[in-house]
């Protein structure tokens, strides 16, 4: 078999992420077991209800599996998956992975009535349209380490929307509910080669 991107599918629309990379003609499967990352080049965390999938991810045994992928492979978290992807979370029911350090503010853009859309400049593709970002529930970033690099920020307010760490990459909107790839692109493209 040869190696895809696995996402996590415990929980949320991890299914749009599946649709997303068939559309840039990359492999992808769903990972539910440790085992199952052995077939894995890449691994996305997506979005969701946090407490849940940190609980999910302890009862399935991939809070260590996981952590050990993710240092010789890139990780994109989405969401929840940002969440996921933090050292600290403001709420102690959610075991972060500390795969980026920054901490987490769970719906810090409010709950699910108070979902949005707004245009936010994507830094490595400056000459491209905006980008649709779709923040449903979305988390806050806070505490930044300074080795952290913003590449979008929330143009209402200038806090970071999309960080990145070595080869691993965070979000707090939702990129797979729109039909724009270059994101997931550039994860594949500049992350999959550092």
């Amino acid at each position: 078999m040869d190696k895809a991107v696995g996402v996590l599918a415990l929980q949320g629309a991890y299914q749009k992420h599946i649709d997303m990379l068939h559309a840039l003609g990359v492999p992808a499967h769903t990972v539910r077991q440790p085992h199952e990352l052995d077939d894995c080049f890449a691994l996305i965390i997506p979005g969701g209800e946090s407490t849940t999938i940190s609980l999910l991810i302890q009862k399935n045994g991939l809070y260590k599996p996981i952590k050990a992928f993710a240092e010789n492979h890139p990780v994109m978290g989405v969401c929840a998956g940002m969440i996921m992807m933090a050292t600290e979370v403001d709420d102690d029911r959610v075991t972060p992975l500390g795969l980026i350090p920054f901490k987490a503010l769970r719906n810090h853009y409010g709950r699910q009535v108070h979902s949005f859309t707004t245009d936010i400049e994507l830094d490595f593709d400056s000459k491209g349209p905006a980008f649709p970002a779709i923040f449903i529930r979305a988390p806050g970033v806070d505490k930044l380490s300074d080795d952290v690099q913003t590449l979008a920020r929330n143009n209402n307010n200038d806090e970071a929307v999309i960080i990145s760490k070595g080869h691993h990459l965070a979000l707090s909107f939702h990129p797979e509910l729109t039909d724009d790839t270059r994101i997931h692109a550039y994860w594949l493209s500049h992350f999959s080669s550092s």
